[in-house]
C-alpha cells in the first residue's frame, strides 16, 4: 500500500497557483489510475485506486498548506502506511519551472507543507517529488516568494506546467514501480539551480 500526497491549498481561490502544483499532479495520476470518487475525510480529499499495478490512497489535504501534517499521519497510521511508502509531491522555488527532482529524505527547505508533514510523521523519510515553479524576479528576493507561489501560472507557462504535471506523475509511477534511487537516476537531470 502506498500513499500518494499533493500538496496546495483547498478551494477554487487557490487552485491555479504555483503552490498547489502537488494538487495537480496528484490529479493527474488519479484521473490515469481511474481512482474512486473523492471523499473528504481525515481533514482531506481521499480517493483510492492502482497506481502503477499496486494499491494506492491519494490525499489532497485540505487544511491549509501550513497543516498538511495531520492529515498526511491520520490517513498514514489509519491505512498503516510506512513513511518510505509516503510520495508527497510538491511545489519547489529552487528548481525552474518544467524541473522535477525525486527525493528520499532531507529538511524541509522553508517549504510549510514539508514542514508539517515532518512534524506530524516524526520522521524526514519519506519519497518527495519536488516539482520547479521557479523564482521570483530577476533577483528572487525572499520577500517575494509568499505572494509569487499563491501566483496563478501565466498563459504562457501553461504548457509547461501541463508537461511537468504529466512528468511528475511519471516520476511517481516510477518510485512505485522500480524504488526511489532507479527513480532518480531516470528523473534527476544536471540542474544550475540550487538544491536544498
Amino acid at each position: 500500500m502506498w500513499l500518494l500526497v499533493g500538496l496546495g491549498n483547498p478551494g477554487p481561490k487557490y487552485a491555479q497557483n504555483r503552490h498547489n502544483i502537488g494538487f495537480m499532479v496528484i490529479d493527474e495520476i488519479a484521473s490515469r489510475s481511474r481512482s474512486d470518487a473523492w471523499r473528504s475525510k481525515f481533514g482531506g480529499e481521499l480517493s483510492s485506486g492502482d497506481v502503477a499495478g499496486v494499491k494506492a490512497v491519494l490525499l489532497k489535504p485540505q487544511e491549509y498548506m501550513n497543516v498538511s501534517g495531520q492529515a498526511v499521519q491520520r490517513t498514514a497510521a489509519f491505512y498503516q502506511v510506512e513513511p518510505e511508502h509516503i510520495i508527497v509531491a510538491h511545489d519547489e522555488i529552487d528548481l525552474a519551472l518544467g524541473s522535477k527532482r525525486v527525493k528520499v529524505g532531507g529538511g524541509h527547505g522553508g517549504h510549510n507543507g514539508l514542514r508539517s508533514i515532518i512534524q506530524e510523521l516524526g520522521t524526514q523519510e519519506f519519497v518527495r517529488v519536488r516539482v520547479g515553479v521557479g523564482r521570483p524576479g530577476p533577483a528572487g528576493k525572499a520577500s517575494n516568494v509568499a505572494g509569487f507561489v499563491l501566483d496563478d501560472f501565466s498563459k504562457s507557462e501553461r504548457t509547461e506546467v501541463e508537461i511537468v504535471i504529466k512528468e511528475a506523475a511519471d516520476a511517481i509511477e516510477e518510485v512505485i514501480k522500480k524504488g526511489p534511487l532507479l527513480a532518480m537516476n531516470r528523473f534527476n537531470g544536471s540542474t544550475s539551480n540550487k538544491e536544498k
